[in-house]
């Protein structure tokens, strides 16, 4: 029996990795995929959002969310038992896809699939980074050595390792593909200079592609028969070694919960300042808006902040607002919670 091909989609919090997956969800052409979705913050929006894209290329059951911790520190606990229960059921899915958390390393992940009860069965089919062009064109993920000793010496609060660059790294050291995101937002020559940044960053023969909102062939990124799990000594990582550890302390995280938003525009306006404000990272989740039939989902990646309603509510469902924020350690979680909480009911 031929394995079943895995595909890890990783990247960096906002690169874009549910909207790359619903993508793929939508132009499946005849593939059945079960989806692995793990979240970093309590509210399942990632899981919401993929959920009816294509019921027909994955069936509710096959859309599993693991929210018990980053997945490259649970791969024991979370991930093998998970992968194992799908790889058992009567009509495995054709392909399996992976999105993790944007705070975790790909290569433990990677590893588990040497476990004797999953390499017989199933293969890392290929690793896919998901880079945000824009956030990379902006230096909020910069990997530039010169660059970074200046700021370090401009700025002596500033970490002696940033967490930020080592993900990043991380991320792209793992790479069989990476994914040039949101090119849509950088003019032309500046999207030269990213992709000349990431190249150097990347593993001889790593293809990237570049891409807006998602929309990369999935004959490009499905197929790569990469078999990742054999070839873990070429890509590298900071956290090799049987010593090795790797946590989220640096990070924080919170949800704030509410009823209906009155003022979108209001909200809007607010979370722009608490992100200037208290450098939040990513704010993710749905929002129910007065007067609205339908939900409104919110991502900020950094300045950026979008929303859109996606979808009308279900009748079994609660009109509530949930938003996910994401800072680095210390993030001030009363002073943010005090500017958004009146806006979201």
């Amino acid at each position: 029996m031929s394995k079943i091909p895995t595909t890890v989609i990783t990247g960096f919090l906002g690169a874009g990795k549910t909207t790359l997956i619903r993508h793929l969800l939508q132009n499946a052409k005849g593939r059945r995929l079960a989806l692995i979705i793990n979240e970093f913050g309590d509210v399942g929006v990632d899981g919401d959002l993929v959920r009816g894209c294509n019921d027909e290329a994955c069936p509710e059951d096959d859309i599993v969310e693991l929210a018990n911790g980053c997945i490259c520190c649970t791969v024991a606990d979370d991930f093998l038992p998970t992968m194992q229960k799908l790889l058992d059921r009567p009509s495995p899915p054709d392909h399996i896809i992976i999105e993790t958390s944007g705070l975790a390393l790909p290569k433990p992940l990677v590893k588990a699939f040497q476990w004797p009860d999953i390499r017989t069965r199933a293969t890392v089919d290929g690793v896919i980074a998901l880079i945000d062009a824009d956030a990379v064109a902006a230096g909020r993920f910069a990997t530039d050595e010169t660059a970074l000793a200046a700021a370090r010496a401009a700025d002596p609060n500033l970490d002696h390792e940033s967490p930020l660059e080592e993900l990043f790294e991380e991320q792209l050291g793992c790479a069989d593909m990476v994914v040039l995101n949101k090119a849509d937002l950088v003019d032309g020559e500046t999207l030269t200079a990213v992709e000349a940044q990431v190249n150097a960053e990347t593993r001889p023969g790593v293809r990237i592609v570049r891409a807006s909102h998602g929309a990369v062939d999935i004959a490009a990124l499905l197929g790569i028969t990469a078999a990742a799990e054999d070839d873990l000594d070429s890509r590298p990582s900071h956290h090799d070694g049987a010593d090795a550890d790797h946590d989220h302390d640096d990070f924080d995280s919170f949800v704030l919960t509410g009823g209906d938003v009155a003022d979108v525009n209001a909200l809007t306006e607010a979370l722009g300042s608490v992100i200037a404000e208290h450098d939040v990272l990513r704010v993710k989740g749905m929002a129910a808006v007065a007067g609205k039939p339908s939900r409104l989902v919110v991502q900020a990646v950094g300045p950026r902040i979008q929303h859109f309603f996606d979808r009308a509510w279900r009748e079994e469902e609660t009109r509530r607002t949930g938003l996910v924020v994401i800072g680095q350690k210390g993030v001030d979680e009363a002073a943010i919670r005090a500017a958004i909480a009146p806006l979201i009911g």
